[in-house]
């Protein structure tokens, strides 16, 4: 190891799992960082939930680095760009931050690292206007609607409160955006380093997630879209309550199989780069259609969207979580509902209940 890069754990001591290839022993320690290629950095830094770790990316740029994510606002995040910065990163400065998606995770310390080094924000529009947007009803009284729809799910009074007395506070893990963007839409090709990237992007986890495609040696920057051990959450929130954003990953994932060539290495935002993609997107669509199977079993008694919880997971949902777990239940709800295969009536005390009208046939 050098100036904090391990260099060595490519290939050569690659590991199979579960029709994946991972081809590092192990991921980078904290302020350290494993040389991908000659120009790719892989990075983690720590986060203080379930969820404890993302992966960002640094990518050469001329005289600079150009990055790819960057953690949650927190003080340990900024003392770990800062080894980053000094340590693997050469000191040299950042020449852009380019975000997958708006999830604060992805986008925590965008602003900080922008206003730092004058750099410019990168990312697909709808993911750059949603950031703004919950960043502006930060400190935000919680609307009634929200309440109502989670009464409706079937929330008690108390976690209802719950979610008013936590309502708005994406902001306090976000640092303030830059006011102004570079856009990247599908099809764009971004030249990082005198070498193109193309932009693929994916919806249903978020509005208009953005993937990065070196054709030239098949890197791809996964981003939420394709994680190789756990399934990126798909939700339904207060905002867009009709909502189906399972449809919209279901078939983004489809597309995507007709897209990414199975040699690819994909470098994730959580767990490890790997090979397999096409094995890794297979098994995203299966989970979800086994799901969706379990739920319309669930479904021929009339239930709750908090009751259809033990169909849908494997572990049991507490209340740090419960947020998540019903928008995930709900965005299979609607994807039932908007394929006719079930109804939803609210009783007087303003809750939902769904039950299945026409089961699909067992495949």
């Amino acid at each position: 190891m050098a100036d904090g890069v391990a260099l060595t754990g490519s290939d050569g001591a690659a590991r199979e799992e579960r029709g994946l290839t991972y081809p590092w022993p192990s991921p980078p320690a904290s302020g350290e960082a494993v040389a991908i290629t000659p120009d790719i950095r892989w990075m983690r830094l720590a986060m203080p939930m379930a969820l404890n770790h993302i992966n960002v990316y640094a990518v050469r740029d001329g005289d600079g680095w150009a990055l790819i994510d960057t953690g949650l606002d927190l003080p340990a995040g900024r003392e770990d760009w800062e080894r980053l910065l000094a340590g693997p990163l050469e000191g040299k400065p950042v020449t852009r931050v380019i975000c997958t998606h708006m999830h604060p995770d992805h986008i925590g310390l965008a602003g900080w690292l922008c206003e730092r080094f004058a750099a410019r924000l990168v990312m697909t529009r709808l993911e750059y206007v949603t950031a703004r947007m919950l960043l502006a009803d930060t400190g935000r009284t919680a609307p009634e609607d929200g309440a109502v729809f989670y009464r409706a799910a079937g929330w008690d009074d108390d976690q209802v409160e719950g979610y008013r007395t936590g309502y708005g506070q994406f902001g306090r893990v976000v640092s303030p955006m830059p006011t102004g963007f570079v856009r990247m839409r599908e099809g764009d090709r971004l030249s990082i380093g005198g070498q193109d990237w193309r932009v693929v992007v994916g919806e249903g986890h978020s509005p208009e997630h953005a993937c990065l495609w070196r054709e030239a040696d098949g890197v791809v920057l996964g981003g939420d879209q394709i994680l190789p051990k756990i399934s990126s959450n798909v939700s339904v929130w207060p905002t867009e309550p009709d909502a189906d954003p399972l449809g919209d990953w279901l078939d983004s994932l489809a597309r995507m199989k007709t897209v990414f060539p199975d040699e690819v290495l994909v470098l994730p935002s959580h767990g490890e780069p790997f090979r397999g993609v096409q094995a890794r997107l297979d098994g995203l669509i299966r989970g979800h259609r086994t799901a969706l199977k379990r739920l319309e079993r669930t479904l021929r008694e009339p239930c709750r969207a908090v009751d259809v919880f033990s169909a849908l997971f494997a572990r049991p949902v507490g209340d740090g979580v419960r947020g998540m777990a019903t928008g995930e239940s709900l965005a299979h709800l609607n994807y039932l509902l908007h394929r006719g295969q079930v109804s939803r009536r609210r009783d007087a005390d303003g809750v939902d209940w769904w039950t299945l009208t026409r089961q699909e046939p067992e495949t």
